[in-house]
């Protein structure tokens, strides 16, 4: 059994190797991308749609 060392007394290269297994993979997902638009600003698909859905049918 390996003997537990306290992170803080661990080598700047021991705790960078922990602290990368500890975060996660984002599985090819770009986090940047993912954003919430608006719902304040002018869409104008969103403005054609909502306008289709309004009229009615023959």
């Amino acid at each position: 059994m390996k003997k537990l060392i306290p992170l803080k007394k661990q080598s700047k290269r021991a705790k960078k190797a922990y602290h990368a297994k500890q975060r996660g993979s984002w599985h090819g997902v770009c986090p940047i991308t993912r954003t919430v638009p608006s719902g304040r600003t002018y869409d104008r698909n969103r403005a054609k749609r909502e306008d289709k859905a309004s009229r009615e049918p023959f």
